[in-house]
C-alpha cells in the first residue's frame, strides 16, 4: 500500500473569501471565452471547404486539444475557489495528472508539427502539398497523441507510486506533477531526475523543431522580393513565436530544470499561463488575425 490517505486538500492561491470570489469569476470568464472561442474556429474550419488544408487542420486538432486541456483543470478549480471545496480524491487526483500531463505534452508535440507545416509552406511551397499529404498530417497527430501518452503515463505511474502519509495539503490549483510529488513523504530523488530528462527532453526537443523551422522562415521571408508578403509572413511569424516562447518559457521553468519541485508557491501563477490563458489565447492569435479566416466568418455570418 503506497498511501495512508484516501484524497488530498488542494490549497493554492488560499486566501480571503474577497480574493477567492475574483478568482471564480476570473477562471470561469477565461473558461468560457476560451471554450467558445475554439469551437467558434472548429466550425469555421469545417464550415468551409477552402480553410481544409494542412494548416487548418492542425488549427482544428489545436483547438480541439486546448478545450479538453483546459476542461482538465479550470471548472475544478473554479468551483473551489467559489464553494470553497478543496478535496480531491486520491483517484481523482492521479486522473486530473494523466489527463492534464496527456494534453500538455501533446500540446508541445502540436506546436512542432505546426512549424514543421509552417515551414514547409514558405520554404518548399512548390513541394507542399506533396510533403503534407493528408496521411502524413494524421500520422503527425496521432504521433503528438501517442508520445503525450507515453510522458503521462510514465510521469503519473511514478508519482503514485510514492508514499503519502503526512500532511494532505498540495501546494497547487490541481494535481500538478511537482506540487504532488513535493507533498510525498517518500524520497523523490528518483522522481525529480525523471521529470527532468522526460520533460527536459520533450520540451527541448520540441522547441528546437520549433526554433530551427521559424529560423529557416525567417531566412527565406528576409529573401522575399515583395515588401507586402514580408510583412505579411513578419506578422504572423510574431504572433505564432510569442504564443511559443509564451508556453515553452513556462514549462521550462516548471519542469525542465534541477529543484522545479523546490518552490511549488510560485508554480501556481506561472502555471496559470499554460493551463488557463494559452488556451484561451490561442483562438485569436493563431486564426483570428488571418484574413482566411477572417473572410471565412464574415461569410458564414452572411448566411
Amino acid at each position: 500500500n503506497h498511501t495512508s490517505i484516501s484524497e488530498f486538500i488542494l490549497v493554492g492561491f488560499r486566501s480571503h473569501p474577497g480574493s477567492q470570489l475574483f478568482l471564480s469569476v476570473l477562471f470561469s470568464t477565461m473558461y468560457i471565452v476560451t471554450v467558445v472561442g475554439n469551437v467558434c474556429m472548429i466550425l469555421i474550419i469545417r464550415m468551409d471547404s477552402n480553410l481544409h488544408t494542412p494548416m487548418y487542420f492542425f488549427l482544428e486538432n489545436l483547438s480541439t486539444l486546448d478545450i479538453c486541456y483546459s476542461s482538465v483543470i479550470t471548472p475544478r478549480a473554479t468551483l473551489a475557489f467559489l464553494l470553497g471545496r478543496r478535496n480531491i480524491s486520491y483517484n481523482g487526483c492521479a486522473s486530473q495528472m494523466f489527463f492534464f500531463s496527456l494534453f500538455g505534452t501533446t500540446e508541445a508535440f502540436f506546436l512542432a508539427v505546426m512549424a514543421y507545416d509552417r515551414f514547409t509552406a514558405i520554404c518548399n511551397p512548390l513541394l507542399y502539398q506533396v510533403i503534407m499529404s493528408k496521411r502524413l498530417c494524421v500520422l503527425m497527430v496521432m504521433g503528438s497523441y501517442l508520445s503525450g501518452c507515453i510522458n503521462c503515463t510514465i510521469q503519473t505511474g511514478f508519482t503514485f507510486s510514492l508514499s503519502f502519509c503526512g500532511s494532505k495539503e498540495i501546494n497547487h490549483f490541481f494535481c500538478d506533477v511537482a506540487a504532488v510529488i513535493h507533498a510525498s513523504c517518500s524520497d523523490t530523488f528518483v522522481n525529480e531526475l525523471v521529470m527532468l530528462v522526460v520533460c527536459g527532453s520533450i520540451i527541448v526537443g520540441t522547441a528546437l523543431v520549433v526554433f530551427i523551422s521559424y529560423g529557416y522562415i525567417i531566412i527565406t521571408i528576409v529573401q522575399m522580393p515583395s515588401a507586402e508578403s514580408r510583412h505579411k509572413a513578419f506578422s504572423t511569424c510574431s504572433s505564432h513565436m510569442m504564443t511559443i516562447c509564451l508556453f515553452f518559457g513556462t514549462v521550462f521553468f516548471m519542469y525542465a530544470q534541477p529543484g522545479a519541485t523546490s518552490s511549488p508557491s510560485k508554480s501556481n501563477t506561472i502555471s496559470v499561463f499554460y493551463t488557463i490563458v494559452i488556451p484561451m489565447l490561442n483562438p485569436f492569435i493563431y486564426t483570428l488575425r488571418n484574413k482566411e479566416v477572417k473572410g471565412s466568418l464574415k461569410k458564414q455570418l452572411k448566411r
